[in-house]
């Protein structure tokens, strides 16, 4: 039997996801990446799987390539979503179609599939989703209803399904960042987004990456939704 970890991280192609791949690896995962398009690995050990988590099924397919190719699934990583801020009036029917699919549905489908799985292996696992701090602390300068509708909902069942899992040893955590600096955000935004943080910056890559491997080494933790946002989540 393998016993080595598996780690399946989505959204892996930029950003805060590639830098979870970097990170899980150093852990010592093997480590499945899933983007829209993202590029075969010169690493053995990290399996890339193209897809749109937005369409159904794509999900389940992610976690059964990762399973056929490293034998288990040890933790998810929910990173994939989109973030689309517009007063709400003017988003479109394609953009909710777009916004539900990713952040919702992409959760759906790939997190059922893989507690399924890690309920088989009965090793336990883990599952961090990533949401947003404008979901507990909305700004008038940033409507994103959109955001707050699907990532609050990830929020909340982050801790019915910690709660529903919790005897089996499956733990179920978010990470709420704040404004990242990522290729998200154009550079001509990044002063009017630091100043949104009472700490009067953007939050960096590395510091998302350093709080979701906490997570996974913080066994007594389960339900958490950890605030990673300059102070964002306070107030202002």
């Amino acid at each position: 039997m393998n016993h080595r970890k598996v780690a399946v991280i989505t959204g892996a192609s930029q950003g805060i996801g590639a830098g979870l791949v970097t990170a899980y690896r150093k852990l010592g995962y093997a480590v499945v990446a899933n983007s829209r398009t993202i590029a075969r690995s010169d690493d053995p050990e990290v399996l890339a799987v193209p897809g749109d988590l937005a369409e159904p099924g794509v999900g389940t397919r992610v976690i059964d390539q990762g399973l056929d190719t490293f034998g288990r699934i040890d933790t998810l990583v929910n990173n994939a979503g989109v973030f689309v801020a517009k007063p709400f009036t003017e988003y479109t029917d394609e953009d909710y179609d777009r916004i539900v699919g990713l952040n919702l549905r992409g959760f759906f489908d790939t997190t059922r599939r893989a507690m399924a799985a890690m309920l088989e292996t009965g090793d336990g696992g883990h599952v961090v989703n990533i949401t947003t701090t404008f979901a507990d602390h909305a700004f008038s300068s940033v409507p994103s209803a959109l955001a707050s509708l699907t990532k609050g909902g990830l929020n909340s069942v982050t801790k019915a399904l910690a709660t529903e899992y919790a005897a089996r040893n499956i733990r179920v955590n978010a990470v709420a960042p704040g404004v990242i600096r990522t290729p998200m955000h154009p550079e001509e935004t990044h002063e009017f987004l630091a100043a949104l943080h009472p700490v009067g910056r953007l939050g960096e890559i590395e510091e998302i990456v350093d709080a979701v491997t906490y997570l996974e080494t913080a066994h007594f933790v389960t339900g958490e939704t950890l605030h990673v946002d300059g102070g964002q989540q306070a107030g202002h």
